[in-house]
């Protein structure tokens, strides 16, 4: 077993896709050492405190129901002993009527008892994945960059299930193993304390076999979870790019890549159900052992005239009562292991501290008007690897900036920065004057507008993805700005127009009628700042001419910058900054950086070279 996961292990790091993981295995391992952990599960039990009430009434009710069920050998000994040898029909009728009336009492008490577990499980699973998610969502896009989206989807999706068993039927239930335990060793004393020491005799054997069942299964059950990771990482992954993977017909050389990952994660798991398959036959054989103790020891008592036949039944009953609850806890230790490894990720993500924060006393934007300043701004996205270098440059209220230069000058960045979805390394960027790290994020955000080149839209309607779901914004103000855009005339012919279903990802529109439908959603907003981030680069000639002229009227009285390989798009603009390796080299308009025939000029040259440039 464990030569053909090395070798599945060596195949897939033969064929590269494993080199992704393997810095996050070495983290697993050394964060799931333990079975349980108090630090943990203290803050796990932070998520139960508002439901404390109920956990404290299963309890009580456990501790009650785990009494009726060692009752059942008792009155089975009473009716033995008492009745039935001694031909007591009338008094065998009472005690049958009792022990049938305790099985329909514990019956309905543990029905009780499943469903309020089970309610206060998804109660407090709903708390902590709506935690998780709100805090996903305020994590810097740092985070996304480096972090595969199939492991974050497996953090609240998976590990969040996994807490879901501890809470629901783990934490509880335990109480419940424990007690039935308690009970039973109680009665046994009480009969015949000789009897119960030969019966627990077997308990070493047992004990030493859990703990080696314990070690093995944290083992397994930690390559479990990282093959899992894996899996819905590479699922993740390829599934969005399957556009690209069908085009290179690439089919078979993934499917055989899926299939490795697959076979891992498949491994692990025979591994995990081996040792189940091991420790589940000794419990078993060490119930009959015991049994065969008792039977031993106690048949020979009752030849002799010190034991009653009663006894000897009850103590049969009691030892496969006995048992059963530790079979139980080796479950239930499998479901503390699972939580304490998916809590161990979920307060990882959650202690995570890559958020743009928002200072302790922000200055309002009373009146925003849209001057942009960039001042000795320095920013690098790995440590000292800078993109940007020294840049300095103001964009003035009502203002049109257009920034061009070769892929990786940095024009990205520069919005990015803008927008505060990261922070600088040195300088500052102010807007009317202040500095951004002095305004709260949302308050920056609502007065910026952004068309990116990459257009995302969700599953909903055209309308929702124009408005974002904004009830402030009127069905109205979200025809007027996909007229101003262009984008009325394709939606007006769909079957429900503004109603119309939008697939994920937008698959059922063009490229071209997604970007104006990212238009219509930037404009409908009203921004003081616009931002253009090779907002045109997707349509055709066409719609860019109308949205052109839609945008020369939008682009009055409003702050804008517009970032374009298509120098055509930006000759009206107030001033041109051109970018090269992170600095800027030239700064003008569009004829000043003709005339100066630098950078500009050759970036013209290349776009125009069958033109004549004057």
């Amino acid at each position: 077993m464990k030569e053909d996961k090395d070798k599945i292990k060596n195949e897939s790091r033969k064929s590269g896709i494993e080199s992704e993981f393997v810095n996050d295995k070495k983290t697993d391992d050394e964060t799931l050492g333990k079975a349980y952990d108090s630090k943990l599960m203290k803050r796990l039990l932070g998520f139960v405190k508002p439901y404390k009430k109920y956990v404290i009434a299963a309890i009580l009710v456990n501790v009650v129901v785990a009494s009726l069920g060692a009752v059942r050998p008792l009155l089975t000994k009473i009716a033995i002993d008492d009745y039935i040898v001694n031909s007591n029909f009338e008094g065998l009728l009472i005690i049958s009527a009792i022990l049938f009336g305790t099985l329909i009492f514990q019956a309905i008490v543990q029905y009780f008892l499943t469903y309020f577990t089970q309610l206060m499980g998804q109660n407090i699973i709903y708390d902590l994945r709506v935690k998780l998610f709100a805090h996903v969502q305020k994590l810097a896009l740092k985070y996304f960059d480096k972090t595969p989206i199939g492991r974050i989807v497996t953090r609240v999706t998976n590990d969040v299930e996994s807490l879901n068993e501890l809470f629901a039927s783990g934490i509880v239930m335990i109480f419940s193993d424990v007690f039935i335990i308690i009970w039973i060793l109680i009665f046994m004393f009480f009969m015949d304390w000789e009897l119960t020491l030969i019966s627990l005799s077997v308990l070493p054997i047992l004990i030493y076999a859990t703990f080696l069942f314990r070690k093995k299964v944290r083992e397994a059950y930690r390559d479990v979870r990282f093959q899992l990771a894996r899996l819905n990482s590479y699922m993740q992954e390829h599934i969005t790019g399957m556009s690209i993977i069908q085009l290179f017909s690439k089919e078979k050389k993934e499917n055989k890549n899926f299939e490795e990952i697959n076979e891992a994660h498949k491994t692990a798991n025979i591994d995990s159900i081996f040792y189940y398959a091991i420790f589940y036959p000794i419990v078993e054989i060490l119930s009959s052992g015991a049994v065969a103790l008792i039977i031993w020891y106690g048949g020979g008592d009752i030849i002799k005239g010190t034991m009653t036949i009663g006894v000897l039944f009850a103590f049969i009953q009691y030892t496969e009562m006995f048992f059963r609850p530790i079979r139980d806890l080796s479950e239930k230790y499998n479901i503390m292991q699972t939580a304490m490894a998916s809590s161990e990720r979920i307060f990882k993500l959650l202690d995570s501290d890559t958020i743009v924060k928002n200072p302790e006393n922000p200055i309002p934007l009373s009146k925003f008007k849209g001057n942009v300043e960039f001042k000795n701004a320095w920013f690098a996205y790995n440590s000292d690897e800078y993109v940007l270098k020294d840049i300095s440059f103001t964009v003035n209220e009502g203002e049109t900036v257009a920034i061009v230069g070769a892929t990786g000058a940095g024009k990205s960045s520069i919005i990015n920065l803008l927008n505060r979805f990261y922070d600088l390394n040195k300088g500052s960027i102010l807007v009317d004057g202040i500095d951004l790290r002095k305004i709260t994020k949302e308050e920056l955000r609502k007065h910026i507008s952004i068309v990116l080149q990459d257009i995302y839209l969700f599953s909903g309607t055209i309308a929702s993805n124009i408005n974002l779901g904004d009830s402030s914004i009127s069905k109205e103000q979200i025809i007027e700005a996909a007229k101003t855009v262009g984008a009325d005339s394709f939606i007006s012919k769909l079957p429900k127009q503004y109603d119309a279903e939008v697939k994920e990802k937008g698959a059922t529109l063009s490229v071209g009628q997604k970007q104006l439908i990212s238009f219509a959603r930037a404009l409908v907003f009203n921004p003081q700042i616009l931002i253009l981030d090779e907002a045109t680069s997707s349509i055709d000639t066409e719609t860019e001419i109308l949205i052109q002229q839609a945008i020369e009227k939008l682009l009055r009285g409003r702050t804008s910058i517009v970032i374009a390989h298509r120098l055509s798009t930006i000759q009206n603009s107030d001033k041109i900054i051109v970018l090269h390796k992170g600095e800027i080299k030239e700064v003008g308009t569009h004829q000043q950086l003709l005339s100066k025939r630098g950078i500009y000029f050759k970036l013209y040259q290349l776009q125009y070279k069958d033109q004549e440039v004057k």
